[in-house]
């Protein structure tokens, strides 16, 4: 893989810290899932986020928010009704989702997966908790590896290809350009050809030009990519265009979700900025 490629990936890892503690400070992770560098992150920007809401009213906090608790709704229907017995969550970082999912469902099976040292730390911490078991992994994946020990081809190989698989990707896609996750959400669904059934969650920010918010979302993905030393795309100028873009890489029935399901916004509210995909193959 050419160099260019592997740092892109490596752009990521910082904002794992920062959404870690996130989580914590929502009370959705216990306190091992914080790390001394998510705490300073989280106080060094706190004076930033909180010009943003004044000045622009984007919480980006709410935005984590949204996206995450969309994402734990999804996923709770597929295991409760669908019978997903499998769940894979990619570029996992520190979300305590596999955590607070395994101790809910004693016959769910969680891998957990990320760039090697990420993965290596995140194994780490549910190990020294106690929390690392046959049902609960962590691996090494490298989504933009197209072959080798690190390609997704490897990480479902452990998988039983006779039970149903959900597929998870929080925080990651808005990190690279169209043609780069198109590309691995291709080699994802041809992975996921080989179950009974395979369902694939993903937050997704739109490139909503028209949304009464759109200049003060540019200042925010400008900013997150100053934060990460790299660039944040915005993918697709609609719903309509995701639905195709997800059709053209092979998944055949495609939904998308605007958080305010869950926050049961007055109609006149405005749409979300942010989209979760249920993308099934």
């Amino acid at each position: 893989m050419p160099r260019a490629a592997r740092v892109d990936s490596a752009h990521i890892t910082p904002s794992a810290h920062y959404t870690g503690f996130v989580w914590y400070r929502h009370h959705l992770a216990e306190e091992p899932f914080v790390t001394p560098f998510g705490r300073l992150a989280h106080g060094l920007l706190a004076p930033v986020s909180w010009g943003a809401r004044v000045a622009f009213g984007l919480d980006v906090e709410h935005l984590l928010l949204q996206r995450h608790l969309l994402i734990d709704a999804l996923l709770r229907e597929a295991v409760e009704r669908r019978g997903v017995r499998q769940v894979v969550e990619i570029a996992c970082g520190l979300s305590p989702r596999g955590r607070r999912f395994c101790a809910r469902y004693p016959d769910l099976r969680y891998l957990e997966a990320d760039l090697p040292p990420m993965a290596a730390r995140k194994r780490l911490l549910l190990h020294e908790e106690g929390w690392l078991d046959a049902r609960h992994q962590v691996r090494p994946v490298d989504i933009l590896a197209e072959q080798g020990v690190h390609d997704l081809q490897a990480l479902f190989s452990g998988l039983d290809p006779e039970v149903p698989v959900l597929v998870i990707t929080e925080g990651l896609v808005n990190y690279f350009a169209l043609p780069v996750i198109e590309a691995f959400w291709g080699r994802l669904a041809t992975q996921l050809q080989q179950f009974p059934s395979a369902t694939y969650l993903t937050d997704l920010y739109p490139d909503l030009r028209e949304h009464p918010r759109y200049r003060q979302l540019r200042w925010g993905i400008d900013l997150v990519g100053r934060l990460t030393r790299g660039r944040y795309y915005l993918h697709y100028r609609g719903d309509s265009a995701i639905v195709d873009g997800f059709g053209r890489c092979g998944f055949g029935d495609v939904r998308v979700h605007d958080p305010k399901e869950l926050d049961a916004a007055p109609p006149d509210a405005w749409p979300a900025l942010v989209r979760v995909v249920e993308a099934r193959v």
